[in-house]
């Protein structure tokens, strides 16, 4: 019975802490807003400003700063659903994230909360041909997270999926060949030096 109990607890737990993962929007990170059916010149990205808020078109501002992103996705829901009649609306948010290492083009890109990951690595131009794929780690407040980037892939996951979140970095390493490749040219060269200098010597 105390096991039984554990084990439900454990599972609450596990259960309560999935869902209790809330996605952020900073200053900088943005919406991107879609109308299907609208022609008003309404569909776009929109960002954040310094102080926190979002200008919206006939909407006007929303004040991000202390609300998580289902909040500011309900207010826009519902500003746009008091003009129009039943519009066919999606909201979604665009962080900003740093692409590093192995990648074509490194540096910051917007990546939307329904992004996959090989469409996120593709922003930056994708990776090199020396990409360590499995390394690939996200860094968030400057700690390493391990990604099992083979299972996101395979299972479709999505930014949200895996939670990435404003401000994160991609990492992307090379492989041990590729970094330790100068030093391996090195340690070839010297031995073929030294096999032909020890050649030379045993010719005399």
């Amino acid at each position: 019975m105390k096991n039984l109990l554990l084990i439900l607890f454990a599972t609450l737990f596990i259960f309560m802490s999935l869902n209790s993962y809330t996605q952020e929007l900073n200053p900088g990170d943005g919406v991107r807003v879609s109308f299907l059916d609208i022609k008003d010149v309404i569909t776009g990205d929109y960002y954040i400003q310094p102080n926190g808020l979002l200008n919206l078109p006939l909407i006007g501002i929303i004040n991000t700063t202390n609300k998580d992103f289902k909040e500011i996705k309900f207010e826009i829901e519902s500003g746009y659903d008091s003009l129009y009649k039943d519009p066919h609306l999606s909201v979604n948010a665009l962080f900003r994230i740093n692409i590093l290492g192995a990648v074509a083009a490194p540096g910051f890109y917007y990546v939307s909360d329904y992004e996959k990951f090989t469409a996120i690595l593709s922003f930056a131009g994708g990776t090199t041909a020396d990409a360590d794929l499995e390394g690939i780690k996200l860094i968030r407040n400057f700690k390493s997270i391990e990604i099992n980037v083979e299972d996101i892939i395979r299972e479709g996951s999505t930014a949200t999926d895996f939670g990435l979140q404003s401000g994160d970095q991609v990492f992307v390493p090379r492989t041990w060949w590729s970094v330790n490749a100068g030093l391996i040219r090195v340690i070839f060269s010297t031995a073929a030096l030294l096999v032909t200098v020890w050649a030379v010597f045993l010719a005399k």
